[in-house]
């Protein structure tokens, strides 16, 4: 079930090398959201080339030379090295700031101190997770000295890079670390970001010798044994990665070990590696990867129009048994299928229902004002919120007990949308927070029975722009989101820890559905209009949709 990046931007990052042989930092472009995930092979390692020190240069030049030479990790930024000073210790893998390039200010305030002042938009910490940021001001400040021979010199630095917007996705890669489910049955992407120089090393200290994001840790299982470490290398030959354990990881029982192996070989690959090796003492440790739950869904759109419910070709539909006559049965607006297909949470113009396909009457699950559109998680709880009291989180088991889930988005004042992650590990949800749209991310603490308790600390991905319309998860990392400025319709892609991308959706855009093809974004208009995207075009391929449906996966 590995998730590989592929090669879809090659192209584009080597005419970016070919233009930019002294690798000069662009003033301006668009945001880079990555490499597609689901690729089949990793991503291209095109390293770029920054100018070293030129004899002459004034320290003002030493400094921006410097920065510029953030966009070479080769050999541990050698290049950067060449504008330190002799014994001048920098840690470049302390962090990455990521800031707009012609939005910085040079100011020299003595003959030996050069200060730079950034408008920080994201940030790596030393984990290689990826955060945004407010794009308030961030002051860089470089002391320098002169050498025996006249050149300027940098005597300190501030550890860590500085990066343009438009570089990062270019020097550093897209990292998925994969951890499981409390359930052990999916496997749960934590995405991080490193120079692909060293990618394996980092990806397999990060997943063993260090903790999940903050936000995710306590809604995500790691099968790998407290005290059990890796060495700081790993080794790879012919796409072969020799991972080194402690001496603990002797003693660890074979499912273990079988799962260990499993987030090491899904961790790993996005990084180009075929297969790992666990050592303990150059003695390889036998495992094999354990099979986990994928949640793919199936190509066709999910829909309901006035022939029916279920997946559209051309202008048929293939209904699903028991469910689709069910769902037909109910005046919906907004249906999301369970990914057994045995179940639908769906909602009305007055409440949220239970919807089977056994043939029994639908059951009320929310009845309150306003609800947003439901959500249903792997373990058959319904989902439900008022757009006006976001901390009014609701969850419907399926025997028809309801809990109130706590800590539920603080300090947000409404909710546009909500969707549960088809391994039910996280809760992504469009707010309004102090005076912002916002792309909000929590991880769901689950306790016993895998009953969801509470949701951990929102993380913040981004921020959008006018009223929130719809949100769904395209795959595993990603989240779409559409909103209407009051002009136009604007669709967002955003990955779960990394950079986003908007761009302007289909007139009237009011729903959003992931897909497993090369459509993997469906949005319905207003005017029931259905349409995916080709290249940078909205195409319309059906019409007459009454409600573009989500799907929780697909049966195994």
């Amino acid at each position: 079930m590995s998730r590989r990046r592929g090669l879809t931007a090659l192209l584009a990052a080597v005419l970016a090398f070919t233009l930019s042989a002294c690798a000069g930092l662009p003033t301006s472009g668009p945001v880079n959201a990555g490499i597609e995930a689901d690729s089949d092979a990793a991503p291209p390692n095109i390293s770029f080339i920054p100018d070293r020190p030129q004899p002459g240069a004034s320290p003002v030049q030493i400094v921006d030379g410097f920065l510029r030479a953030g966009s070479g990790p080769t050999d541990n930024w050698a290049t950067a090295r060449e504008y330190l000073a002799p014994g001048t210790e920098w840690n470049p893998a302390d962090s990455v700031t990521i800031d707009v390039f012609g939005t910085r200010v040079t100011r020299e305030l003595d003959d030996d101190t050069v200060s730079v002042l950034v408008r920080q938009i994201a940030r790596v910490d030393d984990k290689g997770a990826y955060s945004a940021a407010d794009g308030g001001t961030t002051d860089l400040t470089f002391e320098l000295a002169q050498a025996p021979d006249g050149e300027w010199r940098i005597t300190a630095a501030p550890d860590g890079i500085l990066l343009d917007r438009t570089r990062f996705a270019d020097v550093f890669h897209r990292y998925p670390l994969a951890y499981f489910d409390p359930t052990w049955t999916y496997l749960v992407p934590d995405v991080r970001w490193f120079a692909p120089s060293n990618a394996a090393s980092r990806i397999a200290d990060a997943l063993v010798n260090k903790p999940p994001s903050d936000w995710l840790a306590a809604s995500v299982r790691s099968s790998f044994p407290e005290g059990v470490t890796t060495r700081p290398a790993v080794p790879v030959s012919a796409g072969v990665a020799s991972v080194s354990l402690s001496q603990e990881a002797a003693a660890v029982d074979q499912s273990t070990l079988d799962r260990m192996q499993t987030q090491l070989e899904e961790s790993l690959g996005a990084a180009g590696i075929s297969s790992v090796q666990m050592l303990v003492a150059d003695a390889e440790l036998p495992a094999e990867a354990v099979t986990t739950r994928r949640t793919t869904v199936t190509g066709g759109p999910l829909v309901r129009t006035a022939d029916g419910f279920g997946f559209l070709a051309a202008d048929q539909l293939t209904e699903i048994p028991g469910l689709s006559a069910a769902v037909a049965a109910v005046d919906s607006i907004a249906v999301q299928v369970s990914a057994d297909r045995t179940a639908a949470a769906v909602q009305t113009s007055s409440r949220v229902e239970r919807v089977l396909a056994t043939g029994e009457a639908p059951s009320v699950v929310d009845a309150r004002d306003d609800l947003v559109a439901p959500s249903i998680d792997p373990q058959g709880v319904v989902w439900t919120v008022p757009r006006a009291n976001p901390q009014a989180v609701q969850a419907q088991l399926a025997d028809g007990r309801s809990v109130t889930v706590g800590d539920a988005w603080p300090g947000a004042t409404q909710i546009a949308a909500m969707a549960v992650s088809r391994d039910g590990t996280r809760v992504a949800a469009l707010v309004t927070a102090g005076g912002r749209t916002a792309i909000w991310v929590s991880g769901i603490v689950r306790g016993r029975d895998q009953l969801p308790s509470v949701l951990g600390t929102p993380f913040e991905l981004g921020l959008a722009a006018g009223s929130g319309r719809s949100l769904a998860w395209l795959d595993d990392e990603t989240v779409g989101v559409v909103t209407d400025d009051g002009e136009a319709s604007i669709v967002y892609e955003q990955t779960v820890g990394g950079p986003g991308a908007a761009t302007s959706g289909p007139a009237g855009a009011t729903s959003i559905a992931g897909g497993a093809t090369i459509a993997t974004m469906r949005i319905r208009s207003s005017e029931g209009n259905l349409y995916v995207r080709r290249g940078s075009n909205w195409q319309e391929t059906a019409t007459g949709i009454l409600v573009l449906a989500t799907q929780q996966g697909m049966p195994e």
